[in-house]
């Protein structure tokens, strides 16, 4: 889609708001081209000594009230224009804003976040304004050019219009050089623009990295390339855009010599009223406005399609996961997987696959672990759960029915979900953990730290639940982080509970008593029929010794399955891992 036909739909969709500032932009128009003629009678009838003191009074009162009638003209037309152009913003990062939230991770791989937020930003203003000034200002400028044509052509002189046009096309031809250069300027402003804003987004977020390896003078010396580098295109574009100016001052000029040239002639000539020569200039001034117009008009919209063109790839980059699921509500039921396999895209055709003939079952109630080293997959499995990522082969089924068959709100509302790297938001303790449920009293956000093992740590804090975490919870260490976001999953109180080891920055003591509520959870869960399954991956094994049924991958394959003790009989890399992390576990403990 076009950015034309983008603001063509939008028009059509709020036409109402547009018809009604028409409507005001051609009264402020009509009204605009009735002050020369008035002016012009005016110094005829002083001239000719015909006009009265009271009679100019008169005139001069309605010049008067013809110009207030304008001034609130104008304000109505702004008010209802803008109102709706507004509106284009907010769809267009909306629409954005929604797509983001759909894409998958090899989405962001791609993308850099200041990159983005430049686009959300920037580049949705310029096509904000393309939809907003350049529409009014193309539609007031055209009907005040045709109105001041047609009163110069039939109302005065046909002779000195047709000679103040002589210009014009130089004018048009300059115009559309003009304009083409700003295309290209502005295409690179916004990319310079976005760039900065990248780096200035990637620099914030790991300001501690920067101190600790001593980079903050490079890092500075970069923003300022970069800043230059902006600050020159965005000066190149305003430079295009400024030689509209002189362009529409010499034509006009022009036409003002040509037009004093003949009008003199015709007014010696007695062919012609000083009056009439005096509205006419009067009406060549109004052209400046309809000129104007034309180069900011050209130039709006140079900005809106170089933004557009930034913009439309993003909105319609495919998702990772398609989101044609019908069913609105997860019911009770077994997860089953039936030879799953996953490949990550751009892998080569001979490499491993992240998942191999995964098949397993989990019935509701039940605590499966998931164990093996880094890198086998583990983290991969729990998004394939989650539809984050769709697997080439194989089936995935809830309840007995596909996971694609559920729509993704209703399957990601009934999966609690802690990753490995917990995210918490700007905001409070408490509001962080509520997140997953917006209406949850203090009491059930208490409990729920309670579970998490966390409650005690924010009592200490001198503002306690009311503690700012700042940006990515950087004011809490990485354990409580962690349990901060295990709060904030217990709370959500969902029918299953994924834990990408989200365990591995608390110590033993407080990961056993974390373990011994989740289980406390399970059975008041199975005792009320609300039953709760989770699945833990950890790469210490004992957050899965009590679990219900232990998988081990390897290389993207089940090499091993069973509860705790069976694996131990197995005498396979389970136990072996076992027998090393419980020595080193011991010489710690020393």
């Amino acid at each position: 889609m076009s950015l034309s036909r983008l603001i063509a739909g939008f028009v059509r969709q709020h036409w109402p708001a547009y018809l009604a500032a028409g409507a005001m932009l051609a009264g402020v128009a009509f009204l605009g081209i009735l002050v020369p003629r008035r002016i012009g009678a005016m110094i005829d009838g002083l001239a000719t000594h015909t006009l009265s003191g009271s009679g100019l009074l008169l005139q001069l009162g309605e010049l008067l009230l013809i110009g207030v009638a304008i001034y609130f003209l104008r304000v109505g037309w702004r008010l209802r224009l803008f109102a709706a152009a507004y509106l284009l913003g907010v769809q267009l990062r909306t629409r954005f804003y929604a797509r983001l939230s759909l894409q998958g991770p090899a989405f962001y791989q791609k993308q850099r976040t200041g990159d983005l937020m430049a686009l959300a930003t920037n580049d949705i203003d310029a096509i904000e304004m393309a939809a907003g000034e350049a529409m009014l200002a193309g539609f007031d400028g055209t009907l005040t050019l045709v109105m001041v044509l047609g009163v110069m052509l039939l109302g005065v002189d046909w002779r000195l219009a047709c000679i103040a046009l002589l210009p014009f096309p130089l004018m048009a031809l300059a115009f559309w050089r003009i304009s083409s250069h700003i295309h290209t300027a502005s295409t690179d402003s916004l990319k310079r623009f976005s760039a900065l804003n990248g780096h200035v987004q990637e620099t914030l977020s790991g300001v501690r990295a920067l101190r600790a390896l001593g980079l903050e003078q490079r890092s500075s010396q970069q923003f300022g390339e970069l800043a230059g580098h902006a600050a020159k295109a965005s000066l190149t574009a305003q430079v295009w855009e400024a030689a509209y100016e002189p362009a529409v001052g010499l034509t006009l000029t022009t036409a003002t010599g040509l037009t004093l040239g003949l009008g003199g002639y015709l007014v010696w000539q007695g062919e012609l009223t000083i009056g009439s020569l005096t509205a006419f200039s009067i009406y060549l001034g109004q052209l400046i406005w309809p000129m104007f117009a034309a180069g900011w008009v050209l130039s709006l919209i140079e900005r809106g399609r170089a933004a557009y063109a930034r913009l439309q790839p993003m909105l319609d980059a495919p998702l990772a996961v398609d989101d044609h699921g019908t069913i609105a509500q997860l019911p009770p039921g077994e997860l089953v997987l039936d030879k799953v396999e996953y490949r990550y895209p751009g892998q080569a055709a001979d490499a491993e696959a992240a998942l191999k003939d995964i098949s397993l079952r989990l019935k509701p109630g039940q605590t499966m672990g998931l164990v093996g080293p880094t890198g086998s997959g583990k983290s991969t499995l729990l998004r394939v759960l989650l539809r984050q990522l769709t697997p080439q082969h194989g089936t995935v089924r809830w309840g007995g029915h596909a996971l694609d068959q559920y729509t993704l709100s209703a399957l990601r509302s009934a999966i609690s979900w802690v990753p490995q790297e917990s995210f918490l938001f700007s905001a409070s303790i408490a509001d962080n953990i509520a997140l997953a449920r917006e209406h949850a009293s203090r009491a059930d956000v208490e409990h729920a730290a309670s579970l998490a093992a966390i409650h005690d740590d924010i009592l200490l804090f001198p503002q306690g639940y009311e503690t700012e975490v700042g940006e990515k919870g950087i004011t809490l260490s990485g354990g409580q982080r962690q349990r901060v976001a295990i709060a904030r999953a217990l709370l959500a109180n969902n029918s299953l509970l994924l834990l990408d080891d989200a365990l591995s920055a608390v110590d033993t003591g407080t990961e056993t008593r974390i373990l011994e509520h989740l289980e406390e959870l399970r059975r008041a869960g199975h005792q009320s029929g609300a039953e709760r399954s989770a699945i833990i991956a950890s790469h210490r094994l004992s957050a899965v010794v009590n679990a219900d049924l232990i998988i081990v991958l390897r290389d993207g394959r089940i090499s091993e399955s069973g509860s705790h003790d069976s694996l131990l009989a197995q005498d396979g890399w389970y136990a072996s891992q076992w027998r090393y992390q419980q020595l080193e576990a011991s010489l710690d403990a020393l």
